[in-house]
């Protein structure tokens, strides 16, 4: 297109033309006094003089040297003047054209506005509206993860108090730093439905943090309670910026700092440790208590089963002794006397076999002591069981009781006499 206007408007510009910058034959001769072989570097000023003097001809104005006032001249200059207005006036509107073409790159969104109104949304790649003045686009990183930061500035240290200092339910002041992550999900509600969008984003985040803090306790918020703070106050944040159609997603809200003035920390500081103490007391108590219930329980139970086991062990014993009791009665019933004197001698075999037996001379009241027969006896016993059969050896001496005294042997049998005859009157009476 280029190159035909230069055609057309008789330009020559060839870097080959051994005429470059030497103008026209007449103007060789007047200026360069007749050196047609002479070649040297083109004058800028006479090529630019000689160009606005072949436009003014072309648009029908007098040249310097145009004094051909024929009609067919006039309107040869007037169709080259109208060719020339079309060709310049293509150019511009090729170049006005193509001014609307544009690149949306991955992740972004186009948002095309006519006349300054929402027309459109473009997704990513080469897209074209129309030029300057009708229409006009603006990009959205719709991908991006955007932060917001409430009470600090790019450092926890660097504390903005007006932000972070809040009231809660116990009317306690505490300082909160956190921070706010979120993306966009509509581009145009983003652009024409926030005039400030980061300021908007930190008003909504304050407010909810408010609302969230100002109804809780103040060891709820700065202790067990961190991440349900955080939480409630995106949901918040979420309700708050939906209902604006602002076109955000809040993706995170993340705590950074949480904890009372600076005025009051070393006082918070000793409460705290307090609390760590009773909390180490207490544990260490139920540690405690958890080693002395089981065994005071398994002590317990036991003693309790050893009871029941006693109680039902002399439950059948008396039992057991009743019955028997029931049957000496009737045998004793059949036979008073035989059945008194078997008992007598029973629980006298009973008492004996129980008892250390020691010989004393009765009869003539000497305090000596004879003989322990019970220790003879069993030490015989024992020495005869290892004692083995060899010739020419001597068994162990064997010690035998002595009769008791003939009046000892009178005395019992009186004595059991008498019981029996005393029975036996108890039975007629």
């Amino acid at each position: 297109m280029l190159g035909s206007l230069i055609k057309k408007f008789g330009l020559k510009f060839s870097l080959n033309d051994p005429r470059w910058g030497r103008g026209s034959d007449g103007d060789d001769q007047q200026n360069q006094g007749g050196k047609r072989g002479q070649e040297g570097p083109p004058d800028l000023d006479q090529l630019w003089r000689d160009f606005n003097q072949r436009l003014n001809r072309l648009l029908g104005s007098k040249g310097n040297g145009g004094g051909n006032n024929n009609g067919g001249g006039s309107r040869s200059d007037m169709r080259g003047a109208g060719i020339g207005a079309g060709v310049v006036l293509v150019i511009v509107l090729f170049l006005w054209l193509v001014s609307g073409f544009f690149i949306v790159q991955e992740g972004q969104t186009g948002v095309v506005m006519t006349f300054g109104r929402y027309s459109h949304m473009t997704p990513a790649g080469f897209n074209w509206r129309w030029p300057y003045p009708i229409q006009s686009h603006e990009i959205v990183n719709v991908s991006q993860v955007r932060t917001v930061e409430i009470g600090y500035r790019t450092n926890v240290r660097n504390k903005q108090a007006k932000e972070s200092l809040m009231l809660t339910d116990d009317e306690n002041i505490i300082d909160i730093q956190f921070a706010v992550q979120y993306k966009l999900k509509n581009a145009s509600d983003w652009v024409f439905n926030n005039r400030d969008q980061e300021e908007m984003i930190k008003q909504v985040a304050e407010t909810s943090i408010r609302e969230i803090v100002g109804k809780s306790k103040m060891d709820f918020v700065l202790y067990e309670g961190r991440e349900k703070v955080a939480f409630e106050t995106s949901q918040l944040m979420q309700q708050i910026v939906d209902r604006y159609r602002s076109g955000v997603q809040i993706t995170n809200v993340t705590m950074q700092a949480v904890q009372p003035p600076e005025q009051v920390q070393a006082a918070f500081d000793d409460a705290v440790r307090a609390g760590q103490d009773r909390e180490r007391q207490k544990n260490e108590g139920q540690a405690y208590a958890n080693d002395v219930i089981p065994k005071a329980r398994g002590a317990a139970a036991r003693l309790l089963q050893e009871s029941e086991a006693y109680r039902a062990r002399v439950v059948a014993n008396a039992q057991g002794d009743a019955s028997r009791f029931k049957q000496v009665l009737v045998e004793y019933q059949k036979a008073p006397a035989v059945t008194r004197d078997r008992l007598y001698l029973e629980t006298m075999q009973q008492i004996f076999a129980n008892t250390a037996k020691v010989m004393v001379d009765a009869k003539s009241g000497s305090n000596l002591l004879y003989l322990p027969l019970d220790k003879l006896i069993a030490q015989a016993a024992a020495e005869s069981g290892k004692a083995a059969p060899a010739a020419g050896s001597a068994s162990a001496p064997t010690v035998a009781p002595p009769e008791p005294p003939a009046e000892a042997s009178a005395k019992g049998r009186e004595s059991r006499s008498r019981d029996s005859r005393d029975s036996r009157d108890r039975e007629v009476r």
